[in-house]
């Protein structure tokens, strides 16, 4: 042992143990579970009285594609798709190649030629997001969602009800999702939500961190200014700018002048800085909109070749509204051009609603103008649903359209047949894919 370990030995003697292999609850200066030999030991002199978790999913398309075909387990595998596309999520054996998310596709097959592209199944990842968040709420009801794969747990007060700390029934947890999911995920322990998003993120995969009360201005104090929620590019380039990049400087600032100098976000940033974060965590976190877009390979400009996306698209988002017992009254159309232009438009509908049908044909009204000129090309198509509510009171007999219904009622059978067959069961030939024309409308 070198004269350092000794040290760091001596300087651990007392610290709260615990082992996330056998589970064992102990103290003392060890690298090593006492009981089982194990190295996974999670070390920390506050480690059983903190209470606020951030539980992430660790590279979660990936890996339930990896857990759902195990020949791809030691293959870096990029969820993805389309050479204009961009990178969902990829393993960490591609991450070590330099891919990331939101990478384009182009350049993280350069990164890593000899990567594995999937194309994304939502529909799937929505059903493990939903095993894993089942299980978190056995621990507490106190669950907040922040995406399909990540959420804050608030297990205060819960010792009681599961005879352990916070601590131990997160062990427990990572534990379970990884024998009866199949996928891994990481664990941050802390005592407020900014930190214990933050300590997620520091021992990935698998893993578990702690950051205590008594570290946290040290903890933060030399982490670039980019760590705190909301400092994006812009903020960092205004804060550079006046010589700002680390977050012990803003720890020893004066929030007043931090206030009259960046507004709200100084506040923000004063407390942050600090480690002060009273936001509760909320259960049951709504969604504000669902949505899905595509990225063409090749520019489109012809109604023929935008509208069968539309209503596939369409179909996509009808899905996961069903699938939440959703509705919305605001239908939203997306277009990016060739010149990377971005444009929305939006319109209301009269009643809420959840059918493709009903999705399709406001989009298509709001694409149509969109098209007109001959000379606009598009890279990028979508369409999403906002000002959700419940579905009990959605789609109700329109009798201005006496269609109406009848499409409704194929629209449910197709459902049951995709509900039996998957989404591939049954498709409308609006939708099946349009053979390419060599010739492009206008110039």
């Amino acid at each position: 042992m070198r004269r350092g370990d000794g040290l760091a030995l001596l300087l651990m003697a007392g610290t709260a143990l615990l082992c996330r292999s056998c589970l064992r609850r102990s103290e003392g200066a060890t690298y090593r579970c006492p009981a089982c030999g194990s190295p996974r030991i999670v070390r920390h002199e506050e480690l059983f009285s903190l209470t606020i978790a951030h539980i992430d999913c660790d590279a979660f398309y990936a890996s339930v594609e990896k857990r759902d075909d195990p020949s791809l387990h030691d293959k870096p595998l990029i969820i993805g798709g389309g050479r204009r596309g961009v990178v969902s999520t990829a393993c960490y054996n591609a991450r070590t190649f330099g891919v990331h998310s939101a990478m384009p596709m182009f350049k993280a097959l350069q990164a890593c030629p000899q990567a594995v592209v999937i194309r994304p199944d939502m529909a799937k990842y929505v059903a493990v997001s939903r095993e894993v968040r089942r299980l978190m709420l056995e621990l507490t009801p106190a669950v907040e969602p922040l995406s399909i794969d990540e959420a804050f747990l608030d297990l205060t007060g819960t010792e009681r009800l599961h005879k352990a700390s916070a601590a131990e029934v997160l062990a427990r947890l990572q534990k379970r999702i990884e024998a009866e999911i199949g996928i891994t995920v990481s664990v941050g322990l802390s005592h407020n939500k900014f930190l214990a998003k933050i300590a997620s993120d520091l021992d990935k995969p698998r893993g578990f961190a702690v950051i205590g009360r008594a570290e946290t201005k040290t903890f933060l104090a030399e982490k670039p200014v980019s760590l705190i929620w909301g400092v994006g590019a812009a903020s960092q380039k205004r804060l550079a700018s006046d010589g700002i990049t680390r977050i012990g400087q803003l720890q020893v600032m004066d929030e007043s002048l931090l206030a009259k100098r960046y507004g709200a976000m100084g506040l923000r940033l004063a407390r942050l800085s600090r480690g002060e974060d009273v936001r509760s965590i909320t259960p049951d976190r709504e969604a504000k909109s669902i949505s899905a877009e595509t990225t063409f390979e090749d520019d489109r400009i012809e109604a023929g070749e935008l509208l069968p996306v539309l209503r596939g698209l369409a179909e996509k988002v009808s899905g996961r509204l069903k699938q939440q017992e959703l509705a919305g009254r605001t239908v939203t159309l997306k277009l990016k051009s060739s010149d990377f232009r971005l444009r929305t438009r939006s319109a209301q509908l009269g009643e809420p609603t959840q059918l493709a049908d009903r999705i399709f044909r406001l989009g298509r009204d709001l694409l149509m103008p969109e098209i007109a000129d001959p000379r606009e090309r598009f890279r990028l198509i979508g369409i999403g649903v906002s000002h959700l509510t419940s579905a009990d009171n959605a789609d109700p007999v329109d009798l201005l359209d006496p269609g109406a219904e009848q499409r409704a009622r194929i629209e449910a059978a197709m459902d049951r047949v995709r509900g039996r067959f998957g989404t591939d069961g049954i498709r409308l030939g609006l939708t099946l894919p349009a053979r390419k024309t060599d010739r492009p409308r206008g110039g």
